[in-house]
């Protein structure tokens, strides 16, 4: 065994890595986060993203870096290795560090908020344990209709999944550029289809003529579930549920409009009227209303069910 004083560190530096990652995996298993590097090919699978278009070598935040093309296995989800096998290159390159030698710029594939790493795996994982906050990084970004984050979960991109295919049906990003949706229900994007479907089935009735999809999908944005969102901005209703988004509260509001409707027979209202009405007096305390809230949307889900 080397008695080289930076072989010595580099060995060190590397044991601490591999214990750092048990306890990331332990914690992992624990609160059920995430301890695996995203997976590109799984990324390209279900987001269908194009590209890569290459933007040159840039600067990039390390802790942006949380994905992998095809190394995913190797590292956890904050590039710690997560296996002895990794411990010669990973100390080759720690030892570099110490001797303050240049490395070739790691390269990156970047998809929405997200890097991913093709080349260059162990300088990532050493430049995130030695506490750089940059690494220089040959950049080719892949376009996308979502967008992803570092903080990406599984049940996340289930959901962005089903938003590609909402946009990819609707054109909604095209037809309405400043729109944006987001949901942390997992069938939300399918229930608002259905919506859409309704609505144009309705306009329809009431137009006495065909209505194509585009027309459906903008007239829907525009005078139903835009009209909502605007009441639960004048509410500040959002704060007293901090975990969900303007979409789920939509989809609280549509729902429960619906099950009036179907179980208790009380006529459609105009959405922004359904929406006041659900969200209650608005000088009542925030956290009674809420309490309300939660209970007519419980309701509601049981009898979807």
């Amino acid at each position: 065994m080397s008695s080289d004083p930076i072989d010595q560190q580099a060995r060190s530096d590397f044991q601490r890595a591999r214990f750092k990652a048990f306890m990331n995996r332990v914690w992992a298993s624990v609160s059920g986060k995430p301890a695996t590097l995203l997976s590109y090919d799984e990324i390209k699978e279900k987001l269908r993203i194009g590209g890569p278009i290459y933007r040159g070598v840039q600067t990039v935040r390390v802790d942006q870096i949380a994905g992998s093309l095809n190394r995913y296995h190797e590292f956890d989800r904050v590039f710690l290795p997560a296996s002895d096998n990794l411990a010669n290159r990973w100390q080759s390159v720690n030892r570099a560090f110490y001797q303050e030698i240049s490395l070739p710029p790691v390269v990156l594939y970047k998809v929405g908020q997200v890097y991913f790493v093709v080349d260059g795996h162990h300088r990532v994982s050493v430049a995130r344990e030695q506490g750089q906050l940059f690494i220089e990084a040959d950049v080719r970004e892949c376009s996308t209709r979502v967008n992803i984050t570092a903080d990406l979960k599984p049940e996340d991109l289930e959901i962005l999944e089903d938003k590609v295919h909402f946009l990819e049906r609707t054109g909604l990003d095209r037809l309405r550029p400043d729109s944006y949706i987001k949901l942390t229900i997992p069938d939300g994007f399918e229930r608002m289809l259905e919506h859409i479907a309704v609505h144009r089935y309705f306009m329809g009735l009431d137009l006495q003529r065909d209505i194509s999809e585009e027309e459906a999908v903008t007239d829907w944005y525009d005078n139903v579930y835009m009209p909502v969102i605007e009441v639960i901005r004048e509410t500040d209703i959002l704060g007293e549920f901090p975990e969900k988004t303007e979409g789920d509260l939509y989809l609280w509001v549509l729902d429960h409009q619906h099950y009036l409707e179907s179980q208790e027979g009380i006529p459609l209202q105009p959405p922004e009227d359904a929406a006041r009405e659900f969200f209650g007096d608005e000088n009542e305390k925030p956290s009674s209303k809420a309490k309300k809230i939660k209970t007519k949307s419980r309701k509601t889900e049981k009898k979807k069910k």
